[in-house]
């Protein structure tokens, strides 16, 4: 194997093991729910625990001397984008999987590859192609096949959930289409570490604000599946994920993201007994192509 194929080949494994991690995230958030639902106190622990790594990692890139200074406009970004795509994105996220199962809900976040077309039409005056057009279509079709055979089940709140993931969608959009230039000027590592610091001090500073200490009175496991999503749906893909983008580019590692709708439900049938019933399965998958024609281009 050449050096080119081999290089190659560690960016796709990378952006891989990210989706898998990414993944993971609802079905430990379910998990969590089984002892305790409380999206203030649980996002609080895991960013809690994710904290240092993002601070050593800001110390880090700090570190070096030939990068150039953030200015103003640079940190007001940062800040920003560090609220809307990793606190706000998140906290909606944990909410929503309140009244949602972890598979639709994965399913309904992975609506933002097309949110971040819409948003480029509207604040960025991009024409949308032919294709573009057809993948909107295609894509929210199949949100709209699932939400139909789940309306009668007697889940009076699955609206509000499905809304809250699709702000989650939104948020991470947002963050995405708004934070494009501000990472060619900052660099990606240092950008990551720092939105996340952001994020980290919004989630914790929001738990201090609305609960009490002794809220972080909980069962042993709660700790342990906070650590867990910390390490390993968090910190492990925000980094992984950032090298694979280096290595193979934005497109590329969207269109291997059409795994984690998949690797959710599947993580979601093994832990957590959620089931989906084949028309389900065919609303995912028309989901799932009609965000692989946003993101998979066309060769020139």
């Amino acid at each position: 194997m050449t050096f080119a194929a081999s290089y190659r080949a560690i960016g796709v494994a990378m952006a891989i093991a990210g989706v898998v991690c990414f993944s993971l995230r609802p079905i430990l958030i379910k998990l969590a729910y089984g002892y305790v639902v409380d999206p203030v106190t649980l996002l609080a622990l895991r960013m809690i625990f994710a904290l240092p790594f993002f601070l050593a990692a800001a110390t880090w890139v700090g570190r070096d001397a030939t990068r150039d200074r953030l200015t103003r406009r640079d940190v007001r970004a940062i800040v920003f984008l560090g609220f809307i795509g990793y606190y706000f994105a998140s906290f909606v996220d944990f909410l929503g999987l309140q009244y949602v199962s972890a598979g639709l809900g994965r399913l309904i976040l992975f609506l933002y590859p097309t949110l971040v077309v819409v948003l480029s039409i509207i604040f960025l005056h991009k024409r949308p192609s032919m294709r573009e057009i057809v993948a909107l279509g295609i894509t929210y079709s199949g949100v709209a096949l699932v939400m139909s055979t789940l309306l009668g089940d007697g889940n009076a709140d699955l609206p509000l959930g499905a809304a809250l993931c699709f702000a989650s969608a939104a948020g991470y959009a947002v963050y995405l289409v708004a934070g494009s230039q501000v990472v060619q000027r900052v660099g990606s590592i240092r950008f990551t570490a720092y939105a996340m610091t952001v994020a980290s001090i919004f989630c914790i500073a929001q738990f201090f604000l609305l609960r009490p200490l002794a809220a972080l009175a909980l069962p042993l496991p709660v700790y342990g599946i906070a650590i867990a999503m910390a390490i390993f749906s968090t910190v492990l893909p925000v980094f992984i994920t950032s090298e694979a983008l280096r290595r193979i580019g934005a497109n590329q590692v969207a269109l291997i993201g059409a795994l984690g709708p998949v690797t959710t439900i599947f993580f979601g049938w093994m832990g957590l007994d959620e089931t989906m019933t084949p028309v389900q399965l065919a609303g995912g998958a028309l989901v799932l192509g009609g965000v692989m024609l946003v993101t998979l281009r066309p060769a020139r």
